[in-house]
């Protein structure tokens, strides 16, 4: 016998197992049914296999229009606009008008000054009516001496001032001061002075639409000098600003809006 021989069983060479990729051993399933890693076991139905990005098998998928990030849902998006701006729930519905504001601020006007104003007026005429009476005594003075005619002549006009004008002038800046400190006290406590109120507008902060206090609303009072520094131009700014806001609005915060 040879082995060379094809006759001969026992000297043929076993069939050599297929070669895998780059000369690798393919893996060899386990015997006998016994589970492996990477095969099913014999007889068990092969479950599908699901494309990569879709839920697993008990996994709630995301609600449609609703995107995901991280896997973290998202917050839900508030509302456009910021909060306290006109035309959002809840708030005033658009700036006032300039016509408006300055029929208020009229009328504000009136209510501190008219009764102010007539005490003065009153003041005036009783002083005038002094002034004529006034004989300024010149004895005492020397020919050409003109600084001593007219300390004679200051001297008689003060003399000669009537008690009853003083007291007006005193009562009349007392009632002004009252008045004004009332306006302010509506304004920051409700928005609303009597002549806002009567035009139907009102004074928020422009952050959150809410009345801005006594304080702020003193602050504000101050800052209208920027309006009249340069020929009053921030008086009419309102005319032409997005916000309908003077320069002291713009300072502290506030905006004029049409109350509810």
């Amino acid at each position: 016998m040879s082995f060379g021989d094809p006759n001969n069983p026992y000297g043929q060479q076993p069939p050599q197992a297929p070669q895998g990729p780059y000369g690798q051993q393919p893996p060899v399933p386990p015997q006998g049914g016994a589970p492996g890693y990477g095969y099913p076991q014999q007889g068990a139905p092969q479950q599908p296999q699901q494309p990569y990005g879709y839920p697993q098998q008990g996994q709630v998928p995301p609600q449609q229009g609703a995107p995901q990030y991280g896997g973290y849902p998202q917050q839900p998006q508030g509302p456009y606009g910021q909060p306290g701006m006109p035309g959002m729930p809840g708030m005033p519905q658009g700036y006032a008008s300039w016509g408006a504001r300055v029929g208020a601020y009229l009328i504000d006007g009136l209510i501190v000054g008219l009764i102010p104003g007539i005490l003065y007026a009153i003041a005036i005429g009783m002083s005038a009516s002094a002034a004529t009476s006034i004989h300024p005594d010149y004895s005492s003075c020397q020919p050409g001496d003109m600084s001593c005619y007219q300390n004679a002549a200051n001297s008689a006009s003060s003399s000669a001032t009537p008690g009853g004008a003083i007291l007006c002038i005193v009562l009349a800046a007392i009632i002004a001061l009252v008045a004004a400190i009332f306006i302010l006290v509506k304004e920051g406590s409700t928005g609303q002075t009597p002549g806002k109120k009567a035009l139907g507008i009102r004074l928020v902060k422009e952050a959150t639409g809410q009345p801005i206090g006594f304080g702020m609303a003193f602050v504000r009072k101050i800052c209208h000098f920027l309006d009249g520094i340069v020929c009053y131009i921030g008086y009419l700014w309102p005319l032409w600003d997005e916000k309908a806001q003077t320069f002291a609005d713009k300072v502290a915060g506030t905006v004029v809006v049409r109350a509810q």
